[in-house]
This record gives C-alpha cells, structure tokens and sequence, in this order.
C-alpha cells in the first residue's frame, strides 16, 4: 500500500452500518415538516417519489463504485465517465452541499439537546460538537463504524418506540392518509425534493470505496440494504405522523415526531424523542464528515485543491488533513446557517452531485435506470424553494469559475 492510499478494512455490515447512519439522522427528525407544508396529505407520493430517485442513484452509484473503487465517489466517475470537468463539479457540489448537512447536524444536536441557549453559546456549542467528531474521525475509520452502529442502532430504537406509542396510545384518523387533499404536482415534487435530505447518505458507501474489502460484492449489497431499510424506517414515521397530526400539525411542528408522541398523552416518552434527535444527528454528522473528507482527499490528488491535504497518516491510516480542514470550516458554517435553509441548499447541491453519477452510469449501458435518475434529480433540484435554487447556483457557478481559472 502506497503512503497515499487507504486500508481496506469494511465489510458488508460495516457499510451498511456507514449508510444508515449517514441516511438516519436530523433528516427524519425535520424533513417532514417543511415538506408536509409543500405536499399537503399528499407528503406519501413525495416519500415515494423521493426514494425512487434515491434508488436509481444509488443503483447508479453501486455500479460505478464497482467499477472505480476509490476514494471520491462522483467525483471519480464524472471525471472517467464525462470529463474532468464533470467530476469536478460532482466534487464541489459534493463538497459544499454536504458541508451544508454537517453544519445542519452539528445544529440540531445543540437544538434538541440544549433549546434554551442564547448568544454565541449556540454556534460555539455546534464547534465543539463538529471538533470532538472530527477527533474521533482522524483515529480510523474502523473505530468511527464502531460509534455509528451504535448511534444508529439508538435512533431505530427511538424511532420504532415513537411509531408504536402513535398506534398503540394516540388517535390515529385515517383521514391525515387522503392524498386528494394534497397541494398538486408542484407541492408535491419540492417535497420530494426536501425529503431528500433525508435520504442522501447511502453514496457515503461509494465515497469509502478504497476502505471495502471487496467491493465488486460488497458496494452493491451494503447500497441495497441499507436504502431498503431506511425506506421502510421513514414509510412507518410519516405514515404515523399524517395520522396522528395531519399534514398540517406537522407543517406547524417544530418537531413533528416528539410533537406526536406528545399527542398521544405518553408525555414521558417525548424527552427519549428528543435524545434520539440527538444521537441520529450525531450519527449523520460523523458519516458525512467521513464522507466529505474522502472527496476532498481524492480532488487534492488531482490539485483541484491544495495538494497537501491529499495526505494520509502512517498510523491511523486516514486523511487527517482534509478531515480537520473539513471540520474546520464545517464549524464555522454552523454559527451562522439556518437549518432549513441548509436542507434546502443541501438537497439541491447533492441532487447536481447525483445527476452526474446517473449521466456515469449511462454511459455504462443499461440506461434506463440512470435516465429515471438523472431526469428526477433535475426535476426535484429545480422545483425546491427559489431561495435554494438561487443559491445552489450560485454556489456552483463561483465553483465553475474557480476551476476556469486554474485551467487558464
């Protein structure tokens, strides 16, 4: 193994455990709110349509991952499937969209855990959390799987606990299921889009690609599985949700699950709600750190950024490097982003990253799957809130000009 290269030391279930965690986190937690407000009762359609383009990307993905299993996901294809300029805008979106969803993270963990605080204790909150994640990150990937099975494992836990009190204790109406009610095509695909957020996280397995041990059999599995079970985990939450709430009680919550657990009278449940938000958040942040790092280890190693963070410890066999850039600059987002504004701006980032593996993936053969992809990502990015879109392209055209100008 090269000074520069990375140790293959996930299997199977490592990854799976990597992809849930990366998927299960604010994301259910908040998503629903604000794309309750955009679908109306119709918010089911959206979860639907919201995971069938998260299969055919990660379907895309799984079999681009097989085919270059390195470090850097989109980044990679787009560069040997389109051109060196495609895989560098993968990469950028790639980079500050998820940026976006780690700054998200770091947030809700202090939202959820500490609601009460004032001033700057917020945003520094946020800084330590990011740090002590990134420390735990710069030790190894192996101990990093280790903390997200167990955080993902919590969240599940409280998730189902929440989903059962609904059914068990609530008053569900059957009613909050009228998808007629819904708000029209239009609401429904920015939901869709919103809900996304939720879901953009089973890639991270294509991103850890050099660290699989065989990943021709592994990348694929661990991708199905792992988007299997959190469409079935997010299926259950919205449709207790709609019921207990309605598609309006959950637009108006703050925290729509805790809100409906609440409702059922198990009041002494809402707190377990809350520290569940927590360590899901916790969970995602640590994935998506990891995720992050491996693009901007692999863009260094083309000098589409600083070279020197395409570096890699001796010992702990990790780009320590771009993981404490990474974890700088992610808490210092964190001080200053909005929540929902950062899911939107995420979404529509992530959303450009996985329109460039599906165009990857087509030209692989077998096109009918990344087509589906490709026209869904294009579809949900440019149907997201104006203010998201605007600046997603902002974003990507300050991107296109900064790699115009190192070509010059």
């Amino acid at each position: 193994m090269t000074a520069d290269r990375l140790a293959r030391r996930l299997g199977t279930r490592q990854a799976v455990v990597v992809g849930l965690s990366a998927m299960i986190g604010a994301g259910v937690f908040t998503a629903f709110a604000p794309a309750a407000a955009a679908a109306g009762a119709a918010l089911p359609i959206a979860l639907l349509v919201a995971g069938v383009v998260a299969y055919c990307n990660a379907t895309s993905s799984a079999r681009l991952a097989v085919r270059y299993p390195d470090s850097g996901g989109t980044y990679v294809y787009g560069r040997e499937r389109l051109g060196p300029f495609w895989g560098y805008l993968a990469g950028w979106g790639f980079v500050v969209g998820k940026t976006a969803s780690c700054a998200a993270m770091a947030l809700t963990v202090v939202a959820y855990a500490a609601p009460n605080l004032e001033g700057p204790w917020p945003g520094l909150l946020a800084a330590a959390v990011v740090a002590a994640l990134t420390l735990l990150n710069y030790h190894g990937v192996q101990r990093s799987a280790r903390a997200a099975a167990v955080l993902v494992t919590i969240s599940l836990l409280v998730l189902a606990a929440a989903v059962v009190a609904v059914f068990a204790a609530g008053e569900p109406d059957a009613g909050g299921l009228d998808v007629t009610v819904g708000t029209g095509p239009l609401g429904v695909l920015q939901a869709a889009g919103l809900l996304f957020f939720a879901f953009a996280g089973y890639a991270r397995i294509a991103t850890l690609a050099e660290e699989v041990r065989d990943p021709e059999r592994t990348i694929p599995r661990a991708v199905t599985w792992a988007l299997g079970l959190v469409l079935a985990v997010y299926a259950a939450v919205a449709l207790a949700l709609l019921v207990q709430l309605g598609p309006d009680g959950i637009a108006d919550a703050q925290d729509p699950v805790a809100e409906a657990v609440a409702s059922t009278g198990l009041t002494a449940l809402v707190p377990v709600v809350r520290i569940g938000a927590v360590l899901a958040a916790l969970g995602a942040l640590l994935a998506l750190v990891l995720g992050v790092s491996r693009t901007v280890l692999a863009m260094s190693r083309d000098r589409h950024l600083p070279h020197g963070l395409a570096a890699v410890h001796p010992r702990h066999g990790v780009p320590h490097r771009a993981e404490v850039v990474v974890g700088i600059v992610v808490a210092l987002v964190a001080a200053t982003v909005d929540l929902r504004g950062a899911i939107g701006f995420s979404s529509f980032a992530v959303l450009v990253y996985y329109a460039v593996a599906n165009a990857s993936a087509f030209t692989l053969g077998r096109r009918i799957v990344p087509v589906v992809g490709l026209t869904g990502c294009v579809l949900l990015a440019a149907t997201l809130p104006t203010v998201s879109v605007l600046s997603g392209l902002a974003v990507l055209a300050a991107g296109t000009l900064a790699y115009a100008l190192r070509r010059r």
